[in-house]
Formats: structure tokens, C-alpha cells, sequence
């Protein structure tokens, strides 16, 4: 057996470092290291409770609104208010439009370049996808980036500006719109719309959202339009490679729910589990602490007694990390989980036959991103400009709340408790925190480390090929693991 450390890793947020211990060509066991400790958690305790809707954004750039979210309910849940009707609305669109970007970001910037490498010069389609999907000035990302940023005038009409903005707060928006920025939304995702169905799928959004099968996908991707998209260039190398049985994880799916429409979640919160969809108890979320750089507490607590204290030289300890669980468990969080959550037939069908892969993981992306834009149309022209947008509520002195939402790469949650009118404890489990977590006091690993078991290197690979398409399949954002 021999030991490799891999990383850093390039096209990924925050700093990443992985241990293999590779046997017969394999990765035997892996260990998962977030190098970079942050300390948000300790920078809020004895603050004014709104701080933490300045403070938590600014964990990360990419998904600054998740965290902005989850804060604003957090407190919201301690203030023990809820935003009005248009409050909601123009929530999911904010949340909504930085997920879509996300994923679309995902896919071109961080994903696909990988097969753009020189390793694949060999394969019958690299001379075509290497112009396409090339890092930096491929033919894609030139398509992509405008696409992009045009999109984008979504944040600055609604929320002001982009990232950290501060329009989302406990009781709604501070942001109203009139009827000429309703409109002017509704253009701005129109041509999003056109950008998606032109270059990524080739067919219309609504198609792709209906596809109910893996026989279904592929039949789908080899239609004349379709197959003239992004999206089925990548099934085509995925189909080539054998992606689909690289980087299987637990196969034990977890969702908060994403966007609330008339107090219920549009996409469905809960656990899925060998075909078995279950409720999600928020309770039994616990974090451990035995492989991670922190002081020891009385065992796994659940994140609303959570303790952040870093030990640089904590035994056994291997990454800045805490391990999440649910009920003891193991659990994948992101669009995979939210799709196969809410009951999507594809998606479901994808995890019966390999579970949770490289291809069903960006295949999950995909599809949410297909759903989830018509919706952002309809919320948009369900705002009523004549109506609030704000409620105002005041912090007690005495106080708890949590904030559980879905970003763009999973669940992500924050607890909050007040006394005397100060922060006494401000926890955060991220979704990366979930997917990249390292071993338990029972040994088990996390989801990432699951997935990599198994994963084949190539002679004379220094940064395993499929050690990177696993990985990035995962889309970290390591800067918000350890915040």
C-alpha cells in the first residue's frame, strides 16, 4: 500500500487537501483535510444579534445569499416572525437566481475542463471537447460568462447588489419593486431562459425537467436538438468513460426543503433512504467531533449546543472539519438529494440503478436547474408591488432560533442563542461540512471519503484523474466547510 496526498485542488473554493491510501491501483481509504480554519462562529459570540446577518455573509463569495438566508431565518425564528407573502416570493427568487448560477457555474467553470486534459487526448471525442471546454478561454466559457452576468442584474434589481447583500433580513426584503422592475426581471430570466435552452440542453427547459428515466435520458440526449447541447456531450463522455460507476457515496439523501410558497416547501425536505422516503428530524443532528482539530466535548451535541474550539494538536485529528450526522449517519447533501427528495422520477431512477455517482450528481444539477427557472418566472409574477414586502419584528433578550435552507450545493443550517440581548452561541453546518466531513467516533467515513473508495489511478498519476471528476462532482465550497 502506498500513501499519496493530493491538492491543492485548482477550479475549487477554499483550500482542499486529500490523503489516498491506494492499493492494486485503488483508493483503499481516503481522508478528507479542510486546511484552512476561518472562525466566523467565534467572531459573533457577544455581538448584537444583527450582526450575524452582516458577519455570515461574507463566509463566502459564491453562495453569500444562502448564508444571508439561513441568518435572516435564523434570527426570524428567535424574534418568532415571518415575512409576508411578497417577503417569500422575492426570497426564492434571490436564493433561487444565486443557485441557478451556481449550478450553470459549476458545470462550465469547474466541471467540464477536466476533460479538456491532455490525460484524454486519446479518446475518440477529445479534439472536439477540448476546444469547447478548455479552462479559462474555451468556446464555452466565452458563451457561458455573459450569460452569467446578465443574469445576475437579478441581484442588484431585487437585493441591491451581489455578493453579501443585506436586503434579505428575519422580517422579508428591504427591497420593493415596482411593476417596471417586476418586468424587468422577467426579461432578465427570459433571456437566461434562451441562453439554457440554445446552448446547454438544446430543448426546451420544460423537457428536460418531464424526462422520468434513465432510458428516457439517453433517448432524449441522442434527438437532434438535444444532442447538439452541452448537456449531452457530457452524457456522451460520461457513457465512455463509465463515469456512472465512479464516486459512489452512502446512497442516504438529505434535504431542509428549498423555497417556501404559501408555508410549504417547494422542493420537499426529508431523507431518502434505500427506496425509502422518510421525514427529516432536525433533532437528532449531531456533530462530531473525534477527527477534527477542535477540543472535546461530552460527545456528539446537537448543533444548537454546539462548541467551536479549535486544538491544533487534537489526537487523531486530521482536518478543520467537524462530522455532521443525522441520527449517527452518514448523509449526502446538494440537487442530487433535493431532486431524489422530492420524489423526481429520473433522479430516482439514476440512484435505484448506481446511487449517488459523478454522472447522477451533475445530472441532478442539471435537471433542478431546469426546473427551478420556470419557477423563478412564476414567483417573479406572483409579487404584488402594492403590497409589503417587510415585517418588523424586535430580538428579545432571551432567545434561540435556527435557519434551515438549501443552497445551491445543500443543506445548509444555522442556530442561534441569545442572552442578555447578546450572541451566546452562533453555530453553522455547511453543506460541504456534510459531503466532506471526515470520520466519526465510530470510524465511519464521510460522504466524499465513501465516494473515493475505489477509485481507480493510473500509472504515473500524480493527481488522480477520477480523484478530481469525484471531487468536483461534489461541487466544495471549502471556505464555507469550516467558516
Amino acid at each position: 500500500m502506498t500513501r499519496r496526498i493530493v491538492g491543492p485542488f485548482n477550479r475549487v473554493e477554499g483550500d482542499l487537501e486529500i490523503t489516498l491510501d491506494i492499493e492494486d491501483g485503488r483508493v483503499a481509504a481516503a481522508r478528507v483535510n479542510s486546511p484552512l480554519f476561518r472562525g466566523f462562529e467565534q467572531m459573533l459570540l457577544g455581538r448584537d444579534p444583527r450582526d450575524a446577518i452582516v458577519l455570515t455573509p461574507r463566509i463566502c463569495g459564491i453562495c453569500s445569499v444562502a448564508q444571508s438566508m439561513a441568518s435572516a431565518l435564523a434570527l426570524a425564528a428567535a424574534q418568532g416572525i415571518e415575512a409576508p407573502p411578497n417577503g417569500d416570493l422575492m426570497r426564492n427568487v434571490i436564493l433561487g437566481a444565486e443557485n441557478a448560477a451556481d449550478h450553470l457555474t459549476h458545470f462550465y467553470v469547474f466541471f467540464m475542463p477536466d476533460f479538456a486534459r491532455k490525460i484524454y487526448e486519446d479518446e475518440p471525442w477529445h479534439a472536439v471537447v477540448e476546444p469547447r471546454f478548455r479552462a479559462v478561454d474555451g468556446a464555452a466559457i466565452r458563451d457561458m460568462l455573459p450569460a452569467r452576468a446578465a443574469f445576475m442584474h437579478v441581484m442588484g434589481t431585487l437585493a441591491g447588489h451581489w455578493p453579501h447583500t443585506l436586503g434579505l433580513q428575519p422580517g422579508g426584503t428591504t427591497q420593493a419593486i415596482d411593476a417596471a422592475a417586476q418586468a424587468r426581471v422577467l426579461a432578465i430570466i427570459a433571456a437566461f431562459r434562451r441562453f439554457l435552452e440554445s446552448r446547454l440542453y438544446g430543448d426546451r427547459l420544460e423537457a428536460v425537467a418531464a424526462l422520468s428515466s434513465a432510458s428516457e435520458l439517453v433517448a432524449w440526449s441522442r434527438r437532434p436538438g438535444p444532442a447538439a447541447g452541452d448537456f449531452a456531450t457530457f452524457l456522451r463522455i460520461a457513457e465512455a468513460l463509465e463515469l456512472g460507476k465512479l464516486g459512489r457515496g452512502c446512497d442516504r439523501f438529505m434535504s431542509y426543503g428549498a423555497y417556501t410558497v404559501d408555508g410549504a416547501h417547494h422542493f420537499r425536505s426529508g431523507v431518502f433512504e434505500a427506496g425509502t422516503a422518510l421525514s427529516l428530524d432536525p433533532s437528532f443532528i449531531t456533530e462530531d467531533l473525534t477527527c477534527g482539530w477542535f477540543q472535546r466535548g461530552n460527545g456528539p451535541r446537537h448543533p444548537s449546543r454546539g462548541v467551536t474550539m479549535p486544538d491544533a494538536d487534537a489526537p487523531a485529528g486530521y482536518t478543520w472539519c467537524k462530522a455532521p450526522r443525522l441520527g449517527g449517519n452518514v448523509v449526502e447533501v446538494g440537487a442530487l438529494a433535493r431532486q431524489v427528495v422530492d420524489g423526481h422520477p429520473l433522479m430516482r431512477d439514476l440512484v435505484a440503478q448506481d446511487g449517488g455517482n459523478v454522472v447522477s450528481r451533475v445530472v441532478g444539477r442539471l435537471v433542478e436547474l431546469a426546473r427551478l427557472v420556470p419557477v423563478l418566472e412564476d414567483w417573479t409574477r406572483r409579487i404584488m408591488p402594492s403590497e409589503p414586502f417587510y415585517r418588523q419584528g424586535d430580538m428579545p433578550s432571551e432567545a434561540e432560533g435556527a435557519g434551515l435552507i438549501e443552497a445551491a450545493r445543500g443543506s445548509l443550517g444555522h442556530w442561534i442563542s441569545v442572552r442578555h440581548g447578546r450572541i451566546l452561541n452562533y453555530q453553522i453546518i455547511a453543506p460541504t461540512t456534510w459531503n466532506f466531513s471526515p470520520r466519526d467516533g465510530a470510524g465511519t467515513p464521510g460522504a466524499c471519503e465513501r465516494a473515493l473508495e475505489g477509485a481507480p489511478v493510473r500509472s504515473g498519476e500524480t493527481d488522480p484523474i477520477a480523484v478530481q471528476h469525484i471531487v468536483r462532482s461534489f461541487d466544495p465550497c471549502m471556505v464555507c466547510t469550516v467558516h
